[in-house]
């Protein structure tokens, strides 16, 4: 586990950790927004994963972060008088190391924790927030169970409902349709099953299921069968090095052609894997750059590597959001700081974004979308926008 200690004004982690500990130190926490008292720095503790298999979303993750303190901070990195520092600890996606490195933050005093590239993650640092009473944001960790998990946590991402309720709107009133789902065995294919059967399967379709081994090559046997179910809507979950084979065979045994296919659209660097029928495919989108032109996405540009937006980046934008509102309002009491998010609407890369009350579901648009181009130049443009409304997932009662 690596630990990197940043003091340089990165605009949001860094600032609601501090506000965190000035107000302690000088009184109350309008006094510290507003610059009296000391300037003991905002202490933000970000644990996401710098190394392993999730590396390429945690880096996009800082990298929306940074954008997003400078966006909300005025490029000032400061909550009043009080510098923004940021401590930023690799977790390489492991639960176990995650837990490690938040229960250190909090026993050296952080009050704000950050992160969470990874779902599995997420779910562990969660309860020791809630244990000791310190706020933390979750980041692209995508499972619904963070969702009302206790007080203490929120999130800065989209979660899986969101994903799902996007993939039933390519076929709109689901009641009598007939949707399939294709995955791979495993974890991973049962949660995305699970998930379309209580969204879409809950709205009135009759879902069905279509495995694949993992260690599948060879995928016409598996094209035949989603033909002979005649489906309204396929739902594809597939992740690894066999995507591309895949998307081949469904292109050339017609299924693409017969049928609306939706799929999740990952980051940029993925989309050549589809090969000649990423035209044909429709995707359920959390970000792509383009998606939306507002001050936000403008900003975020403007100090991105290359001014390109890509998927995990308005998690990292919003996630600095949150935490200097949470920093200006509740300076060091944690409490005061759950208060100033709950319910907060705000606008982001993304648009209006909304933190639920009761359950502190983050809503946010989603978007439809098509790609377009040819071996390594393709272009993602939104079909259709759907509002935070469109997407909120069932309100879920607060377990702690």
């Amino acid at each position: 586990m690596t630990i990197r200690h940043t003091r340089r004004v990165f605009l949001s982690a860094a600032t609601v950790m501090a506000a965190a500990l000035a107000a302690t130190a000088c009184g109350s926490p309008q006094d510290t927004a507003s610059g009296g008292g000391d300037a003991a720095p905002v202490k933000v503790g970000l644990v996401y994963a710098q190394s392993g298999p999730l590396a390429s979303y945690g880096k996009e993750y800082i990298e929306g972060l940074r954008a997003g303190l400078d966006y909300a901070t005025k490029g000032t990195g400061k909550v009043g008088n009080r510098k923004i520092e940021i401590t930023e600890v690799d977790d390489a996606g492991d639960p176990a190391k995650a837990v490690s490195a938040a229960k250190d933050l909090i026993g050296k005093g952080y009050k704000i924790i950050g992160g969470s590239s990874s779902s599995g993650v997420a779910l562990q640092v969660a309860p020791i927030a809630a244990q000791n009473k310190v706020l933390f944001i979750s980041g692209p960790a995508a499972t619904d169970a963070i969702t009302g998990v206790n007080k203490y946590t929120f999130r800065s991402g989209r979660q899986s409902y969101q994903d799902v309720v996007t993939a039933k709107s390519f076929i709109g009133d689901a009641k009598g349709k007939k949707v399939v789902v294709f995955a791979q065995e495993g974890a991973f294919g049962d949660a995305n099953e699970a998930a379309v059967k209580n969204v879409i399967g809950g709205a009135g379709a009759t879902v069905t299921g279509i495995r694949a081994p993992a260690s599948a090559t060879e995928f016409t046997p598996f094209a035949s069968q989603i033909k002979a179910a005649k489906p309204d809507l396929l739902f594809v979950a597939w992740a690894g090095t066999t995507a591309p084979a895949m998307w081949q065979t469904l292109d050339q045994q017609g299924v693409l052609a017969s049928t609306t296919v939706v799929t999740g659209l990952d980051l940029r660097a993925s989309w050549p894997t589809f090969g000649a029928a990423g035209g044909k495919i429709s995707f359920l989108a959390h970000y792509f750059d383009g998606a939306s032109d507002n001050d936000a996405a403008k900003a975020a540009k403007a100090k991105l590597p290359g001014g390109v937006i890509d998927l995990f980046h308005p998690d990292g934008f919003a996630a600095a959001q949150m935490i200097v509102r949470a920093a200006q309002e509740g300076g060091d009491d944690v409490d005061k700081m759950i208060k100033a998010l709950e319910g907060w609407q705000f606008d982001s890369v993304k648009g209006q974004m909304t933190i639920r009350a009761e359950d502190h579901a983050l809503l946010q648009p989603m978007y439809q979308a098509k790609l377009s181009g040819s071996g390594t130049a393709y272009t993602a443009t939104a079909q259709k926008t759907l509002t935070g409304d469109e997407t909120a997932p069932p309100v879920t009662q607060m377990k702690g």
